[in-house]
């Protein structure tokens, strides 16, 4: 008896056409040949393990022969499939199952859920669990239509029947799978008392991380680089008519990325300061398209990113309308005012006394601030916000 690895075609001829020999004689029981025969099936079923690629089992194929086995009429389909129409068409193979399908299927029929999923790559402990996420909450026409999902085309029923597909597919091809329960249920410190949409803030968070994994960056950010006189540096770049592109240019030479996106449907937010491993990203969303709001957003964020973005508080989300705020964001809005407009020089300002725009411009020319940061404090100060008009309204989103 000489058996060996098979390594080769020629090897496993040579060994079927043995193991074919062994088989076709009578064999005593305990028998050198019969120790052969049993060594020689194992050592050919090791080859066909390693280069004959598995079969992949039909999973329409399995639903049926389910059904025959339980005597499971197409009806009985319903509760796991959905309507009798939607039935009909899985196993006709006009419609593709759904996450959703799977995992009822799964769990209710007990068939094996590598079986039901086609699309390789997917992890399978999903179809597990029960779904914690009502996926349906998405905005998914709105994502789609910010091409979140690819070249897909369909109505609003088929969104919302593939909602979880599409979301876990954009998520799967941002984010590594250990991390997309991390983002999913990562704490958030929001600003505002309105009741924002959560799973439109999520939708946009990702948006956000899509635009910004994007852009290389060009530099590592250290901890403690922005400082008062580091964010007063920054606040002089809005004198430039090019102001919000030199500020991206200015963020990027310290490894801060930002990223303008616009808000989704029952959101209120402004912006975000937001963690991407160890890179923090501030994102606006040019909510209220004007300098003021731009540069003061901006600035209240990269005061988060100074003072409290961490591992431990991945997420900050600011609605900047709101006036009730804890302390963090307190705090953040004192920091960003004060780079802004220095406190010393704000109490002397003769703008203050005379509301008129000759006096807002010298005031901005004097502090090297764009004069529209003058006019949005001093309107916030005196609550009118009909005065300075003509220094407020100036569009950001055309200057990057």
């Amino acid at each position: 008896m000489n058996i060996k690895i098979i390594k080769s075609e020629m090897d496993y001829r040579v060994a079927m056409n043995r193991l074919s020999t062994l088989m076709s004689l009578d064999l005593e029981a305990g028998s050198e040949e019969e120790n052969e025969l049993e060594l020689l099936a194992l050592v050919i079923q090791d080859f066909e393990r390693r280069t004959v690629p598995a079969v992949k089992v039909d999973p329409i194929e399995s639903i049926l022969f389910r059904m025959d086995q339980m005597r499971l009429s197409r009806k009985d389909l319903i509760p796991f499939i959905g309507s009798i129409s939607k039935v009909s068409e899985v196993l006709s193979r006009k419609r593709p199952l759904s996450l959703s399908m799977i995992r009822k299927l799964h769990q209710g029929l007990g068939i094996q859920a590598d079986i039901l999923i086609e699309e390789p790559g997917h992890d399978y402990s999903i179809i597990e669990q029960d779904e914690e996420i009502d996926f349906s909450r998405f905005p998914i026409k709105e994502m789609y239509e910010r091409g979140c999902f690819g070249d897909i085309e369909g109505n609003a029923q088929y969104f919302k029947d593939y909602a979880e597909d599409l979301i876990r597919k954009f998520m799967h091809d941002l984010l590594p799978k250990r991390m997309e329960p991390t983002f999913l249920r990562a704490p958030m410190h929001q600003r505002g008392d309105r009741q924002a949409d959560e799973m439109a803030i999520l939708a946009w968070r990702m948006c956000v991380l899509r635009k910004a994994r994007e852009i290389a960056p060009s530099r590592k950010y250290k901890h403690g680089v922005i400082t008062s006189n580091w964010l007063r540096e920054l606040t002089k770049l809005s004198a430039f008519d090019e102001g919000p592109k030199l500020a991206r240019e200015y963020l990027a030479r310290h490894g801060i990325t930002l990223v303008i996106e616009k808000h989704f449907k029952r959101t209120f937010l402004d912006g975000a300061a937001m963690l991407d491993s160890d890179r923090p990203i501030v994102a606006l969303t040019l909510r209220h398209d004007r300098i003021d709001n731009f540069w003061f957003a901006l600035l209240h964020e990269l005061a988060h990113v100074a003072k409290h973005l961490n591992a431990e508080n991945p997420v900050f989300i600011d609605d900047l309308d709101r006036g009730h705020s804890e302390a963090l964001e307190t705090e953040a809005d004192e920091m960003a005012q004060e780079a802004l407009i220095p406190a010393d020089l704000w109490k002397t300002a003769q703008v203050r006394q005379t509301l008129m725009a000759k006096d807002a411009v010298a005031f901005a020319d004097e502090i090297g601030v764009h004069p529209a940061i003058v006019a949005g404090r001093l309107r916030h100060e005196v609550k009118n916000f009909r005065i300075l008009s003509n220094l407020i309204h100036q569009s950001t989103s055309s200057r990057f």
